[in-house]
């Protein structure tokens, strides 16, 4: 079977390997689609010769061990492991859902989506029409303002340095939106509207409950972004991180956020069996229309075109959302 494997930084090849083994308690699953994940791009963009990447995978059941039941050939699947560009996986039956009828292949790439029902569920609202801000409106940042309409969160700011993606962000359900450059004064709480801090416990100079947003929601992934959605957060709101930063240290001014009293929720996932149940939820949410969130996967590419996909996925380019490589 082809497989992409990499040859060293931002280059991969296409390679004939073996047929996976399977068991008889696991599934063997012909690819369709993988979905490309930006949390990737600083890995492919450093890689070394033989890496590896992929876990955004569906497909459709080729065969089922003789100890699975749930599974047979003929079904469509996606959910968590196993995942790789390359033209068979196998995977676990616990960690895989099937796809409903009526989403598209391209719509039901579910580990993405998981993880965004997963930070969701770790910044609820606390009454139904409160505010929120989203700062990072690329594929994550676009379903997560999808997800908290869906939700019941009322005024839903975006703010993205790119005008195509505020666009974006309107479509799928934010009501205001700014450039970074461009938000009103009031929207963010740092050093210049405090002036100086009252520690003295004789009440506040500025109103620091009412400056900025007791929810923000970051999806960008970067030192700058993290930064801004810190100062928009007021004193004792919510900051959710939900951009993945690995490609390096940050540096913040967590003595802004001390003073705010700020409380900052990782909204990333690492319980295998609960994100594998969250797969499941999300794919009958969007079924039946109640979570709003297809038609965002803009490129397809095959397998050869992999490098040119990262490349347009860090660059944006002819209206990049979401990628996916066929295989």
């Amino acid at each position: 079977m082809r497989k992409i494997v990499m040859t060293g930084p931002g280059k991969s090849e296409v390679v004939d390997v073996p047929m996976p083994q399977m068991t008889d308690d696991n599934v063997l699953v012909k690819v369709k689609y993988t979905g490309m994940c930006h949390s990737e791009w600083y890995p492919w963009s450093v890689a070394s010769a033989g890496d590896t990447f992929g876990h955004e995978t569906i497909g459709v059941v080729e065969k089922a061990g003789k100890n699975v039941s749930g599974f047979a050939p003929g079904d469509r699947v996606s959910g968590l492991g196993g995942g790789g560009y390359q033209e068979y996986i196998v995977m676990e039956p616990s960690k895989m859902c099937h796809v409903p009828d009526g989403l598209k292949d391209e719509d039901a790439i579910v580990e993405p989506l998981a993880c965004l029902l997963s930070a969701a569920m770790k910044m609820p609202l606390k009454t139904l029409g409160d505010d929120i801000a989203v700062v990072g409106c690329g594929y994550m940042g676009l379903g997560m303002i999808s997800l908290f309409k869906a939700m019941g969160y009322g005024n839903i700011v975006a703010v993205d340095l790119r005008r195509e993606a505020l666009d974006n962000a309107i479509r799928a359900g934010a009501t205001e939106t700014y450039t970074p450059d461009s938000l009103p004064y009031e929207y963010t709480l740092g050093w210049k509207q405090i002036g100086e801090p009252d520690l003295k416990r004789n009440g506040h100079k500025t109103d620091i409950f009412g400056i900025g947003f007791e929810n923000v929601m970051e999806f960008t992934g970067t030192e700058s972004g993290l930064r801004l959605a810190g100062d928009m957060v007021c004193a004792h709101g919510r900051l959710g991180i939900g951009g993945y930063h690995n490609d390096g240290p940050r540096n913040l001014d967590y003595m802004l956020w001390n003073f705010k009293a700020i409380t900052t929720i990782n909204c990333h996932e690492r319980r295998i069996e609960y994100e594998a149940g969250l797969c499941r939820r999300c794919l009958d949410l969007l079924s039946k229309g109640i979570w709003k969130f297809t038609g965002m996967t803009t490129n397809i590419y095959e397998m050869e075109e992999f490098d040119q996909g990262n490349r347009d996925m860090e660059t944006h380019a002819g209206g990049f959302i979401k990628g996916a490589v066929r295989c």
